[in-house]
């Protein structure tokens, strides 16, 4: 069993290698843009409250991973890692369950892709649909918190998965 913590920019290709993942491996994927995009939906929440909306579903998603974990089951969390507390967050509840811990980044510093993928995927409410400004761009890409004294990936998210997926599979069984 394993915990994966995912991290990486809005459009950087988390959730695909998610889903890829979980297919290979039978892990249950808690999605933060799922949690939080019904949470907007059916709360009517104001964009102003789009903040307390966040802090809510983040709530929400570590609830749904201690759950899966107590079952016995394998979580990959896919979410931006922003926050060095949501490290440790998952650092703690993967020992508390005794499983694995692992984090991947999927890592795209290119401005023009990002706004590529963004502007065609299929958007959840809570989810961005471009970004504005090349330097919040370049500020925030280099933003994800990596954990400390512990192995982790970061794989170049801006070649496509079959040059890649392998490599992520291989770290999380080892």
């Amino acid at each position: 069993m394993f915990f994966l913590q995912m991290a990486g920019f809005p459009g950087s290709g988390k959730s695909t290698l998610a889903q890829q993942i979980a297919r290979r491996t039978g892990a249950v994927i808690v999605d933060h843009d799922v949690v939080k995009s019904a949470l907007l939906e059916f709360m009517e929440v104001r964009e102003e409250d789009n903040r307390t909306a966040g802090k809510i579903s983040y709530g929400i998603d570590w609830s749904l991973i201690d759950y899966h974990l107590s079952l016995g089951h394998s979580v990959i969390f896919d979410s931006p890692c922003l926050y060095a507390e949501m490290l440790g967050r998952g650092m703690r509840l993967a020992e508390k369950y005794n499983v694995k811990y692992k984090y991947v980044e999927c890592y795209l510093n290119d401005f023009q892709e990002i706004n590529e993928r963004l502007k065609n995927r299929n958007r959840k409410i809570s989810q961005i649909q471009e970004v504005l400004s090349e330097k919040v761009f370049s500020v925030a890409v280099d933003s994800s918190e990596k954990p400390l004294n512990i192995e982790h990936l970061v794989v170049d998210s801006g070649k496509p998965l079959e040059c890649y997926l392998d490599e992520v599979l291989e770290y999380i069984v080892r």
